[in-house]
């Protein structure tokens, strides 16, 4: 004769297999109906994040396949096959559900440009060289001995030009580097400003825009503690 305890435990395991078989079932029907069937196929693809890059590219480099499942499409290869387009910086691909795929660009931008024969090479923030085209208006040119993605000069020209305040960035139409520390900006106006190299930002930011408020044409930076002005 079973004790009460074995009856009680045979009783429970009748009732997990009573309940717990359909429920196991039931949870694989589900998944598979979502993976292999239209049930959540992707339906919409929503881009944000464009200007210059055509969303026709996107989409071709996106490489959703007609009623792909949404558990099954890969967000990482997605966005590393969109990254490949030189003038995207960032990449965010996600599921939306139940049939959405967003997908959000960051461009680059470009901070300056050099020239040469093959034209006019954008620079962004991170110093990526990612085009030859006609620079947007207001960019400044970048004249050094080596310009590039890889020349140090071009790197320090960069770390100035971005850490300078908007209202003195507009007003820089040319970045002259003689090394990583004799770096000058050519304002429009005809005035120079010798900022030295990109160390220091911070305080040479804070005296130089007291200081072009002076006559002058030649004001220098490149040591914040003694500015002056020629």
């Amino acid at each position: 004769m079973r004790s009460g305890a074995e009856l009680f435990g045979a009783r429970r395991w009748r009732r997990i297999r009573l309940w717990g078989l359909p429920a196991v079932c039931l949870l694989i029907t589900v998944i598979v109906v979502a993976w292999f069937t239209p049930l959540l196929s992707v339906r919409a693809v929503q881009i944000q994040g464009l200007s210059a890059v055509p969303e026709e590219r996107v989409r071709e480099l996106l490489e959703i396949p007609d009623g792909q499942s949404m558990l099954r499409i890969d967000t990482a290869a997605m966005a590393a096959r969109v990254a490949s387009i030189p003038k995207v910086s960032t990449v965010r691909v996600q599921r939306s559900f139940p049939s959405t795929v967003r997908v959000t660009i960051t461009e680059r931008t470009p901070v300056l440009f050099y020239t040469s024969e093959r034209g006019a090479h954008l620079l962004d923030a991170q110093s990526v060289e990612y085009a030859i085209e006609p620079p947007p208006i207001g960019v400044p040119e970048l004249k050094a001995g080596h310009p590039g993605s890889a020349d140090p000069g071009t790197r320090a020209a960069v770390a100035v030009v971005t850490a300078l305040p908007p209202a003195l960035r507009v007003q820089v139409g040319e970045v002259a580097v003689r090394s990583i520390s004799d770096i000058s900006l050519r304002l429009r106006d005809g005035r120079t400003v010798l900022w030295g190299g990109a160390d220091d930002a911070e305080r040479k930011v804070a005296v130089v825009g007291p200081l072009l408020t002076r006559p002058g044409t030649v004001f220098d930076v490149s040591s914040p503690d003694l500015v002056t002005v020629k």
